[in-house]
Parts: structure tokens; C-alpha cells; sequence
């Protein structure tokens, strides 16, 4: 197995889909976890006979073509049973009490932006023609961003003439593009403001109009987003079996404490910034065993952050400084509600977005994201639901506090106060409650701070100048949400399927 061990930290969805695609191709793969659970923040846990999900409640991707539709084909596994969102999203603005209702149908969602957002229908027309150039470079598997000649070329093979029409587009935000279109709509700049944080972790002033082309285009068909039979948990479990039937080995309760670089020989000096991945030093929770695992390729399935915390010394000047400039990210609250079915409206969908006052940001607990469980899809014992809300909070007010029980129960009950506004929340049909903060995050899942969600996409981070998967270092590899394209399940699964065809490249020189 000369140059062909690899170690994979972290058993996230992308850290899972790397390791699998790379035990198929004949690598010998470790993948270490410090949780009890695969899965990362699309994970889930269990109170009561409820099953909820603990960040990501929602996929895109499965339809043919799409990324974890390509990935299961070629690791030989079903893909999980799946409901589509029809509606994708059921949005409500403050004071009104009929939803904008994201449709799967394309000509369905045209006539409900016509009625809710008059004469903004170029603007539309803009996204959707940049969303199916940029969709189509994508699905040809571009390198972004590129950071070597073998890179360059990958990109190079996705262009096509209608790729080059994105390009004046390259340094232009959402914000920008409303106003170009003369769009002062407070409704329409409040609905985008409050999906795009869902996509981008910023609103429509900050977030890139490229990017936000493809995040407020992919839930309609023939793409469109889905609901996991079960929990999002049958994603990382379909993946664990195919690497145990690939040879790949899993490790639970095993934490990463450092990366380990070996020096740069002379005749690397010159590929290579400073460094060749050479080992990895591992903690096994239960038995308290230290060692050194060595690995001619590391995949990294953490936040840009863990990383340079994992390097420590060995970090690149300038990486660490790039990261070090990074604005600060978002973290979440997160309320879990185990109720019987009474709570719960006639024909709820199984999304929805509320926001509470205008003058208010769309985080704390002004905004929702609240996703509810359907009946017979194994999230819920009968006669029950659950209901999973969550909002961006800043993580320095749970890290900088005294009272952080206060805080916690004061956020709970504020937010139990606001969804009770559409779901009848008396305390007899309440069964179980739960709350998960930024600490809980950092607790279970080991990201920094306990930051979700991915860098936000701004244009100084999106896509072509955002962090690549082939970091500074030899032979290290980068995927998880801080690498293009960033959030969600279908975009860590790109990024590993990138990183995947690197290492095969440095197995086969490219000249």
C-alpha cells in the first residue's frame, strides 16, 4: 500500500464520502471521530422515542446527476428513502399570516414570486439563467479554487461559452444587483436577507450573486431539496457501509490532538510551501491511549479554523494569517421539541421561516428556521412530531458569560413564546424540550467556537477565492463546509469528490 495510506479526520459527511470514494479505489482508510456518532452536524440524537436533527435537516442532491446521487452510484449503495420539499421552504414575514411558499415546481414558484414581489421578475430571470450556466460548470467537476497546474487544467476542461457569460457577474453581490434593477421592495430584500443567511451565513447586501444564483435556484426541479426517511442520519450511516464494505475502518471516540508535518526534503522544497503530511496523533477517549498514526495523505474534515489549531506551529504563516482575517462566524440556537401531533397545523410543510419584527436582525431568535417531522418518517413515535428551530446567535455571548444556564432557559422560552404564534405550544402537548447553544456544538461536534455553517460567501470567499481543498501542505486535503461550495450536505460532498481526484492525480503524475 505504498502512498496509499490515508487518515481522515473527522467523520462528517464530507469526511465520510472522501473516505469511502478512496477506499473504493483501492486506499487503505482510517477515519477518526471524536463523537460517539458519525455524521458531524448532520447528525442526530435520540429522547424519548423522538429522533432529532442536530443542524442539517434538509438534503439536496439526490436526483440523477446530482452529487450524492453520483457518489452512492459509484460506491454501489442505495441511496436513503426520500420525500421531496414541496415547498422547499414555507416563508413567513412579520405580520402576515400566509407564507411565501418556495416551490418545487419552477412555473409554481414564478407565479408565487409574480404575485409576492411585482415587477421583480428580471432580476429572477438573471438568477436563473446564472444558475443554469453556473450548475453546468459544476457538474463537470472544476477545480475551485485552483492552486495547481493539475488544478488549472480541471478548470480549464469545465468552461464552456456559457460559463464565460457568468463572469461579468464575478464581483457582484445581490444587494448590488437589486438596486441595479431598481428592486426597493422591503418584502423582497427581507425574504432574500432571510434565505440567503440560511445558504450564505449572510444577507443579500454581502452575499455573492453567483453564489446566491445557485442557492435560491437548487430547490426546484428537476434539482430540488429533500426530506430523509428516518433522520439525516441515514446519510453518514449509508456512507459508513460503504466504506466498511470497501475495508475502510471507523473509529468512534478517537480525537485528532495534532497534525503532524515531516520537513520538506530538498527535492519537495519546490512543490510545496514547507511541509509533506506524514502523521497524526490520536487519543482514544475510552482507554486513554495516546500514538502516532502515520498516513501518506491526511483528509481534513473540519472547519479552516480546527485546521490551524490542529498544525499549531506548523501552519503556513500566511494560511494562518488568512484564516486569522476571516470575519467572525455565525453560531447557532437551537431548540428540539418532542409534541404530540395536536401541536401541529393541518398541512404544515416540512419547512418553514419565520420573521418576527423587521426592525430586528434576521438572527437571535428574530428569525426561525424551523423544520418539523412528517407522519410515518420514523422521527417521531405515533401520534407525535418533532419540531427542530433554530437561529444564527453570535457564539461570543455564550462564551463570554456568567449566567449561561439564564441565557439558555431565556432563549428557550423566547423562542418557544414565538413559535407558538403558528404551532399550539401548551404545555400539555409538549413532551420533551431541549436547547443546543454554540458550546453545545463545540462540545459534541469539536468545531471552533462552535461556529455552523461554513465561511460565509461573500465575494472576497466564494467559490474562485474561497479555501481550496489542497491546502499549503503536501499531501493535506481540506473538506468540510470551508471549501468551495461551502454549505450543506451536496456541498462538503463536492468538496470531497475533489479532493479525492487530487490525491489520485499525485498518484499519476500530470506532465
Amino acid at each position: 500500500m505504498d502512498g496509499k495510506r490515508v487518515v481522515v479526520v473527522g467523520a462528517g459527511i464530507g469526511g465520510l464520502t472522501a473516505a469511502a470514494l478512496l477506499a473504493q479505489r483501492g486506499y487503505a482508510v482510517q477515519v477518526f471521530e471524536q463523537a460517539l456518532v458519525p455524521g458531524g452536524c448532520a447528525s442526530t440524537f435520540k429522547r424519548r422515542g423522538f429522533t432529532f436533527d442536530v443542524g442539517a435537516t434538509q438534503v439536496a442532491g439526490l436526483e440523477p446527476g446530482g452529487i450524492h446521487h453520483r457518489v452512492f452510484a459509484e460506491l454501489g449503495v442505495a441511496l436513503p428513502a426520500a420525500t421531496a420539499c414541496d415547498p422547499a421552504c414555507a416563508v413567513f414575514l412579520p405580520g402576515e399570516r400566509q407564507p411565501i411558499n418556495v416551490w418545487r415546481d419552477p412555473e409554481r414558484w414564478q407565479a408565487e414570486r409574480q404575485r409576492q414581489f411585482p415587477g421583480s421578475e428580471p432580476f429572477w430571470q438573471l438568477l436563473g439563467s446564472l444558475f443554469r450556466y453556473s450548475w453546468a460548470f459544476q457538474s463537470r467537476d472544476p477545480v475551485l479554487p485552483p492552486r495547481s497546474v493539475w488544478d488549472c487544467w480541471r478548470l480549464a476542461q469545465a468552461l464552456r461559452p456559457d460559463t464565460l457569460l457568468t463572469l461579468p457577474h464575478t464581483f457582484t453581490t445581490v444587494g448590488q444587483m437589486l438596486r441595479a434593477y431598481g428592486l426597493n421592495d422591503r418584502r423582497l430584500k427581507t425574504f432574500l436577507d432571510m434565505q440567503l443567511k440560511l445558504y450564505s451565513q449572510v444577507g443579500a447586501d454581502q452575499t455573492a450573486l453567483l453564489y446566491a444564483a445557485t442557492a435560491l435556484n437548487v430547490s426546484q426541479q428537476p434539482q430540488g431539496l429533500s426530506h430523509l426517511q428516518g433522520s439525516m442520519q441515514a446519510l453518514s450511516d449509508a456512507l459508513v457501509q460503504a466504506l466498511a464494505q470497501q475495508g475502510g475502518k471507523l473509529h468512534l471516540r478517537h480525537t485528532v490532538k495534532q497534525i503532524k508535518p515531516e520537513p520538506a526534503s530538498a527535492s519537495t522544497r519546490a512543490t510545496t510551501s514547507a511541509a509533506t503530511s506524514a502523521a497524526v496523533e490520536i487519543c482514544n477517549q475510552k482507554t486513554g491511549k495516546t500514538w502516532t498514526e502515520p498516513a501518506d495523505h491526511i483528509v481534513a474534515n473540519v472547519t479552516v479554523q480546527n485546521l490551524v489549531q490542529l498544525l499549531g506551529s506548523a501552519a503556513p504563516a500566511g494560511y494562518r494569517q488568512r484564516v486569522e482575517r476571516l470575519p467572525a462566524g455565525s453560531g447557532a440556537f437551537v431548540i428540539y421539541l418532542g409534541v404530540e401531533q395536536a401541536a401541529i397545523p393541518a398541512d404544515c410543510p416540512p419547512h418553514l421561516q419565520f420573521l418576527y419584527d423587521y426592525d430586528e436582525p434576521i438572527a437571535e431568535n428574530n428569525s426561525l428556521f424551523v423544520s418539523v417531522s412528517q407522519p410515518g418518517d420514523g422521527r417521531a413515535p405515533a401520534g407525535c412530531a418533532t419540531i427542530v428551530a433554530s437561529s444564527f446567535t453570535n457564539p461570543d455571548i455564550w462564551w463570554n458569560t456568567t449566567e449561561y444556564a439564564a441565557l439558555k432557559q431565556q432563549y428557550t422560552d423566547q423562542a418557544i413564546a414565538r413559535l407558538s404564534g403558528y404551532f399550539d405550544l401548551d404545555p400539555q402537548h409538549i413532551i420533551h424540550i431541549e436547547a443546543a447553544t454554540p458550546r453545545s456544538f463545540a462540545r459534541y461536534t469539536a468545531r471552533d467556537h462552535g461556529i455552523v455553517g461554513g465561511i460565509g460567501q461573500r465575494v472576497p470567499t466564494f467559490g474562485p477565492f474561497g479555501f481550496a481543498t489542497r491546502t499549503p501542505i503536501r499531501n493535506l486535503w481540506l473538506v468540510g463546509d470551508s471549501t468551495h461550495p461551502g454549505e450543506g450536505t451536496a456541498g462538503v460532498s463536492y468538496a470531497a469528490l475533489t479532493a479525492v481526484q487530487q490525491i489520485e492525480q499525485t498518484a499519476t503524475p500530470f506532465y
